[in-house]
This record gives structure tokens, sequence and C-alpha cells, in this order.
């Protein structure tokens, strides 16, 4: 028993580790190798809340831990894509110091939601792990479309997209949530819609299909928002 205790920290462990052998992969200059990492990152901080819930060990440790991690794969290691791309596209040595602010927001986001009691079947707030597939998968987007590639790649462009995504991070913006209380479509009808939409963004455009599920994501959750206000 004492052994299965350790086995989902063990997991959040393998999650920062990937994080940060990511983060060596892109300082190595391999930016396209960022989304695998971040893939495997968002896996693994699935599968060990899962086994903590199944094998009843969830613990103050294991919920602090998963954080720390957190901030590493979905914070540090997306910062570090967006530097590093802003480093090449600009003769400015410290421009890209600013794309900095995503760990930053990431980890003040992270800490709010371990306080946060409003998140259970709703997000406050774009997740780390959404920004992270986003930031990471926009390399994958510029080869794919060489022509959207020459503008998102520009320095203006990535640091537009760091602090606006990082201030949605902390912003007190409801977010779907794939949590089914039941299956009907009444109700659920954005959350499917979602669904389908990744299954054909990805099936079409692989890795480069990401960023359009979470522009996809973003504005799905402002129109179900603009839906049950009337």
């Amino acid at each position: 028993m004492t052994i299965l205790r350790h086995i989902p920290n063990f997991i959040t462990l393998l999650n920062l580790l990937t994080g940060v052998l990511g983060i060596i992969a892109v300082l190595e200059g391999k930016v396209l190798h960022a989304a695998t990492y971040v893939l495997l990152a968002a896996a693994l901080d699935f599968l060990d809340g899962l086994l903590a819930r199944l094998l009843n060990v969830q613990s103050g440790i294991g919920k602090e831990l998963d954080s720390l991690a957190d901030v590493v794969s979905f914070g540090v290691l997306p910062g570090i894509v967006l530097f590093r791309m802003t480093l090449g596209s600009t003769t400015w040595d410290w421009l890209p110091y600013f794309t900095l602010i995503v760990p930053m927001l990431s980890a003040y986001r992270l800490a709010k939601f371990n306080l946060d009691t409003r998140q259970n079947d709703r997000f406050i707030g774009l997740p780390t792990p959404a920004n992270a597939l986003f930031i990471s998968t926009l390399p994958h987007l510029a080869l794919l479309w060489p022509k959207i590639g020459i503008w998102i790649t520009g320095p203006v462009s990535l640091l537009f997209i760091a602090w606006f995504f990082s201030i949605l991070l902390v912003a007190e913006l409801p977010l779907i949530a794939l949590k089914f209380k039941h299956f009907r479509f009444s109700g659920n009808q954005f959350r499917f819609l979602l669904v389908g939409v990744s299954f054909l963004a990805f099936g079409l455009f692989q890795l480069a299909g990401i960023p359009l599920i979470i522009l996809t994501y973003i504005l799905l959750s402002i129109a179900e928002n603009l839906g049950t206000s009337e």
C-alpha cells in the first residue's frame, strides 16, 4: 500500500521531467519537438490525477507537486518556445524577454486554481495545458501554412500572443470544461461541437490543427457565456 501511495507522485515527477526535457530540446533549437513534450506532459498530468482517485491516495503533497510540475511543463516550456521564436525573428536582444510573462502568469494561474472553489464544472481563465498546447504547436501551424506562418512568427505577433494568452490565463472568463453530467445534446451542445471540431481539425492537420482547436474552444466558451447571460 505504501508503494501504491507514491505511484501518482512518481508520474507527476515524470511530468516535470518531460517539461525539463522539452526546455532542453527548445534551447538546442528543436522548437518543433516542444509540442510532443507538452502532449506527453498533458497525458501524464491526466494520468496522475486519475490514478490518485482510483487508488484513493489523494494528498496535499500530491496537489502541490502537481502544480509545481505544471509550472515547468505548461508555463516555463511554452515561455521558452516563444522566447526562442522571438529571438530568431528580431535583432533587438532585449525583446524576447517580454515573452517570459507566460511562465509568470502560468504560475499565478496555477496558484489561483488551487484556491478557487468555483472551478468544479467550469474553468475560470484559460487552463495552462491549453495555453501550452496552443503555443507549442504554433511552429507546426507556421510550417503547414507558410503565409500564415510569416505573420504569426513576427516579433510583434509573438509578443501579442504571449501577453494576450497570459492575460487569458488569469482572466475572470468562464470556459468550457469537458465534464459531462449527462450525455443529452441539450445543455451539452457547445461541448459536443468542441469535440467534433477537435476531431476534425486534428484529423486534417495533426499538430498544426491544435491552435485552431484552442481558438475554437475560447470562442465557443464566449458564445456559451453570451447565450446563458441572455
